[in-house]
């Protein structure tokens, strides 16, 4: 039997959400130890006082969680209103018309299963009876191309970085821009209600979102475009050769198309000891510091690849441009 997916209303189920949270971030994966409730087993952030939050069962059991936040309950708060760079899009819709979704999280058991797009079913169904114009979240590394192909799309100038939360990359979805879901073949096109002529798109936003920020994605950018800008960055790469090694040409391709560049800002933390995320990094241009603490025991430069490390990667003097390969083929 599928787990049942609901709003956690009751006290009781909304700190069942708060302790499975305390399971998975902060016991599985090692964030947020510096604000979780260790003695209960929580972890309840301040948001959490204004929002939604939606639980899937097992019985008991939870094994799915998420989190959302919405523009006609209470104001944003101000780390979410920075964090998502929401003056622009509030400049173009009220708040009414605006979710920051947040704390998505679903149980080892569960993972690989359809439950997290049932959990975006749940959370859409909500958009679609609100006609919510903007979406708001954000993801790691290995995750972008799923979160892409729903229909997300990167703007963000510069990336989330922390010791706390890790490398985030913020991301927004403009629910009834139909069109663009049906072009990129969007597995939620089943959710998302068609309006037909009373569709709102917000004016500008086309231009608001069309650089793609810090990222740059065969999802959002002309395929001929995408590659260009690869090839040209191997091509000029301190170690060319350590680029792919060991692809054929057609395999090469393959991997590139599933790919997408991050660039980093100085001093960003990009992987750390003992991180859960399985993460395949190529440097295209600048370089990363290999740190064990504040001693550096390492430095790589352009051409350099790499899955796993027992230390910090860090960004330390130029921004840096990665390739991130995300097909399971290249990262594991």
């Amino acid at each position: 039997m599928k787990p049942v997916i609901g709003e956690a209303r009751t006290t009781q189920e909304r700190d069942a959400v708060f302790r499975f949270r305390y399971d998975i971030y902060v016991e599985e994966m090692g964030r947020y130890r510096s604000i979780a409730d260790h003695a209960r087993r929580m972890l309840v952030e301040a948001e959490d006082a204004t929002a939604r939050l939606y639980l899937a069962s097992e019985g008991e059991r939870v094994v799915a969680t998420m989190r959302h936040n919405w523009g006609g309950d209470a104001p944003f708060a101000p780390r979410q209103a920075t964090q998502y760079s929401l003056e622009p899009f509030l400049a173009l819709v009220p708040p009414e018309q605006i979710v920051v979704g947040e704390r998505f999280m679903v149980a080892a058991s569960q993972r690989g299963t359809d439950l997290i797009f049932r959990l975006f079913q749940t959370y859409l169904n909500f958009v679609n009876d609100r006609r919510i114009q903007f979406v708001f979240g954000d993801c790691e590394p290995h995750l972008l191309n799923l979160y892409l192909g729903m229909g997300f799309r990167t703007f963000a100038i510069t990336n989330l970085n922390s010791t706390e939360t890790g490398y985030l990359i913020p991301l927004v979805m403009v629910p009834e821009d139909l069109a663009y879901m049906r072009k990129i073949g969007s597995p939620l096109l089943n959710v998302l209600r068609d309006f037909g002529a009373d569709a709102q798109v917000p004016v500008g936003i086309d231009e608001l979102l069309s650089s793609g920020g810090a990222v740059l994605s065969q999802t959002m950018t002309p395929g001929a475009v995408y590659r260009a800008e690869i090839e040209q960055a191997m091509r000029l790469a301190e170690n060319p050769a350590q680029l792919l090694d060991g692809l054929t040409p057609e395999e090469q391709q393959r991997c590139i198309a599933k790919c997408n560049v991050i660039k980093c800002r100085l001093g960003d933390h990009l992987i750390k000891k003992g991180n859960v995320a399985q993460n395949m990094f190529v440097v295209l241009s600048g370089g990363l510091e290999v740190r064990d603490g504040e001693r550096v025991i390492g430095v790589c430069g352009s051409g350099t690849s790499w899955a796993r490390w027992p230390s910090c990667w860090r960004a330390p003097a130029r921004p840096t441009y990665l390739l991130h390969p995300t097909t399971p083929g290249c990262c594991r």
